[in-house]
């Protein structure tokens, strides 16, 4: 296997991208859960609860890209993609309610569940990212993608949030990825696949594109009118 493959380099950049952008919440989360504890008891709250919600996620993404195998799932897929970038740039009301425990046992429970939930726009981006390399490359990448993934959310939480609060434009482009990936998917379906390669080539780069585009464009209208609307604070 070479590691210096082109493709196996674009497939891990595309994970590495996906995993930015989609872990600084549940990083928020972890950081949340733990508060009420104090010194040792927080550390290994972070540490099991993060390490508990890692495998989980593997197990999790293994299965998705399996999935991806049978007909129409990569195209249902495309659209959760589609729907989790749009949302991606639609401002939310601060979410304040994830409870703090003074209870180890409680506190990783709390961070596990939380994961679970919040992970599952992360495990179908990876997914998606991975199942575009060649077969012999998922596995690798699948690996790296979700290792990836650790020290972002335990170590680099805070500098992740205070980045795309100051240069917003991270969010944008990371919502242009996850629409550029959906287009990878939707046109490798099963259903399509052969069709496209024997009569339309070109749509392996218009689609994905397309599909970028209509993210940032759907995404930023919605944002624009709900703050029209006086639903959110710009």
């Amino acid at each position: 296997m070479d590691f210096l493959d082109p493709l196996f380099l674009t497939a891990l950049l595309k994970i590495i991208g996906v995993n930015i952008i989609l872990s600084g919440d549940n990083a928020v989360v972890i950081a949340l859960a733990a508060r009420s504890l104090e010194g040792r008891q927080q550390k290994l709250a972070i540490f099991w609860g993060s390490g508990a919600a890692i495998i989980m996620r593997i197990a999790l993404t293994v299965f998705a890209v399996k999935l991806l195998a049978f007909p129409w799932l990569k195209i249902v897929g495309a659209g959760l993609l589609i729907w989790i970038g749009i949302k991606l740039l639609v401002p939310e009301d601060e979410d304040a309610n994830i409870a703090g425990h003074s209870n180890l046992l409680a506190a990783i429970k709390t961070i596990l569940i939380a994961d679970l939930v919040m992970s599952l726009d992360n495990v179908i981006a990876v997914a998606a990212a991975a199942d575009a390399a060649p077969a012999e490359f998922k596995i690798s990448l699948l690996v790296l993608g979700l290792a990836i993934s650790i020290p972002l959310i335990i170590f680099a939480s805070t500098i992740l949030m205070k980045l795309m609060e100051r240069f917003p434009i991270i969010i944008t482009l990371g919502a242009a990825l996850l629409g550029f990936v959906a287009g990878e998917m939707a046109i490798t379906d099963p259903v399509d696949i052969d069709w496209i390669n024997a009569n339309a080539g070109w749509m392996h780069y218009i689609v994905p594109a397309a599909a970028a585009a209509v993210v940032v464009m759907i995404g930023k209208a919605l944002a624009k009118r709900q703050i029209e609307q006086g639903a959110v604070v710009p």
